[in-house]
């Protein structure tokens, strides 16, 4: 499956995000400080979990904290069980 990853950041938060026809379905949030990216909620519609589509979100957040010298702290439960099968993230992980 081919998805387009769209990323919006302001100060403290951010979101990695699918859109389906203007319709949000899947989601990636994060709060950031002192060059640390909280994953705190990952979110795939139901019509397309089983896709891949949440592991795409969280590499791209990663990908995202690597090019800009970030730590991760992943919070969210499903973003932790990725960091735990991931050894190579290891050294971004707080």
């Amino acid at each position: 499956m081919n998805i387009d990853i769209k990323h919006n950041q302001n100060d403290s938060r951010g979101i990695f995000f699918y859109k389906k026809e203007e319709k949000t379905m899947a989601e990636l949030t994060y709060s950031h400080e002192d060059n640390v990216m909280t994953i705190d909620h990952t979110e795939v519609n139901p019509d397309l979990e089983g896709n891949g589509i949440g592991t795409h979100l969280v590499h791209k957040a990663v990908e995202y904290a690597q090019k800009n010298n970030m730590k991760v702290h992943p919070l969210c439960p499903f973003a932790e069980v990725l960091f735990d099968e991931n050894d190579q993230w290891s050294d971004l992980r707080v």
